[in-house]
């Protein structure tokens, strides 16, 4: 049956439209599943066609984010509007690259395959309303003999897409666009701390180093734990990274597509599910926020411009080999400690005496506070000498005291002084990102890996209200 005139003009110019606006693209290729009713997908589609086209700005730096954490419920089509992004990005330029990293090699394979076909798939002849990729992009086409399910080419391109895992390598490509589709299985590798420290180093050591300068990176996770690798991403690249985040409820109660999923069918999810699995998977909140104990921290633009009444540290040195040494300087003024510095570390004592005594040095600290129980009093000592010997300074007084107070009781009493009474530098999380995400992550209940961290930032605020009274050869400090 061949087409009216009508008709012709009608299919041509969605054709048209959809060659430049991804989110017309989806709607002709798909009608079922995208819709104009599913406003959701509008933000969806315009984001992901906003930072491939520069167009995302940052309106802090004034440049392009070049990196996108998508989060979104189940079943409302992230990966698969993101396979789709791909086929548009193709017609936009073939000498596009993609690379594509999934949990593990059969869903990145099926990811590559769901790509590549969609590219090889043909028109049906006098249908008006059905379109394929060839019908916006005809001169796409898959090389012959070059087609394999996760590694092809592109007619005139020397290679278009590959497909990878946390399990394989990156080898013999290079990228413009990267994407990471949800790293993490379930709830048991959210808290798998070796899990997580395996996501980030293989996205720095491996997948970073083959994406191509202006590259865009494209996180699709849902956010089960503050650490994962979203979470890494948006700690360490603040001013890169935009962060578009929809859970299943608005703050209103509100469905966000109830299309796809209604109200009540949210509420017998909640029911069913157990609470903190519904947080991550529907209302993108990390299982270990929702415990967490600190529920957000002060910062500061500019150091006070006056003197501070007093520059002081607190240092719990490491209990065991698994632990830390932290050390946190800050300037009081006003019973409120600016935080200047924080040294974070589990080095050994002969690393860390010499990187402490730099600390109080360069902080200029007069006041150092040395928790003495497990060796800290030695570490003192040591400290010390080595300021007065190799550094010829007097200037801090180095004190120390036997901490004998329950440790998770003081954390838990001093947690809204620490939310109330300290301020940190904006770019703690970048700057201190070890020390920030084991301040996020401790739970009010249960066990925690480390307390290193609340615990001396406890000590800190501790001193600065008087709670720990401290001797030294100028008197008592409080």
């Amino acid at each position: 049956m061949e087409l009216t005139g009508k008709q012709n003009r009608k299919r041509h110019q969605i054709i048209k439209t959809g060659q430049k606006n991804f989110r017309e693209f989806c709607n002709a290729m798909n009608p079922e599943f995208f819709r104009p009713s599913r406003k959701f997908q509008d933000i969806l589609c315009n984001t992901l066609q906003a930072i491939y086209e520069k167009e995302l700005i940052n309106p802090k730096t004034g440049k392009p984010y070049d990196i996108l954490v998508v989060s979104l419920p189940p079943g409302h089509g992230k990966s698969y509007t993101a396979g789709m992004f791909c086929m548009w990005a193709y017609g936009q330029d073939i000498s596009n690259q993609v690379i594509t990293v999934s949990y593990n090699g059969t869903l990145s394979t099926r990811f590559a395959k769901t790509v590549r076909d969609h590219i090889e798939d043909k028109e049906i002849p006098d249908d008006t309303d059905y379109y394929v990729v060839n019908s916006f992009f005809p001169n796409l086409k898959i090389k012959s003999g070059d087609g394999a399910m996760d590694l092809w080419s592109l007619e005139g391109s020397y290679m278009s897409y590959l497909a990878t895992s946390f399990e394989g390598s990156i080898t013999g490509m290079r990228g413009n666009i990267g994407i990471i589709d949800d790293p993490i299985k379930n709830k048991e590798e959210a808290v798998n701390e070796k899990v997580k420290k395996k996501h980030w180093d293989w996205y720095k050591n491996t997948f970073t180093s083959r994406m191509v300068e202006g590259a865009i990176q494209i996180i699709i996770q849902t956010r089960w734990a503050t650490d994962d690798l979203a979470g890494r991403i948006i700690s360490k690249f603040p001013d890169r990274t935009y962060v578009l985040n929809m859970p299943v409820l608005n703050e209103n109660d509100e469905p966000l597509c109830d299309e796809i999923l209604s109200y009540d069918a949210i509420m017998e999810k909640k029911d069913t599910l157990d609470e903190d699995i519904w947080l991550a998977n529907y209302m993108q909140e990390p299982i270990d926020k929702k415990g967490g104990l600190y529920k957000g921290f002060k910062y500061y633009d500019f150091l006070p411009s006056e003197d501070f009444e007093m520059r002081i540290a607190y240092i719990d040195t490491a209990d065991e080999g698994t632990d830390n040494l932290c050390c946190i300087g800050a300037g009081v003024k006003d019973k409120l400690g600016y935080v200047l510095d924080i040294y974070y570390t589990d080095a050994p004592m002969e690393v860390t005496e010499e990187k402490t005594a730099i600390f109080l040095l360069e902080n200029d600290i007069r006041y150092a506070v040395i928790e003495s129980n497990n060796g800290g009093k030695g570490f003192a000592r040591a400290v010390e000498k080595i300021l007065q010997t190799k550094y010829h300074s007097r200037k801090c007084n180095i004190t120390w005291f036997h901490q004998s107070k329950n440790k998770r009781a003081r954390i838990l009493v001093n947690a809204s002084n620490v939310m109330n009474q300290l301020l940190f530098p904006q770019d703690l999380s970048k700057r201190y990102e070890k020390y920030y995400f084991d301040m996020i992550k401790w739970q009010r209940t249960g066990k925690n890996a480390h307390d290193d961290a609340p615990d001396a930032t406890t000590g800190l605020v501790e001193v600065i209200n008087g709670d720990v009274k401290v001797k030294s050869r100028w008197g008592w400090y409080r």
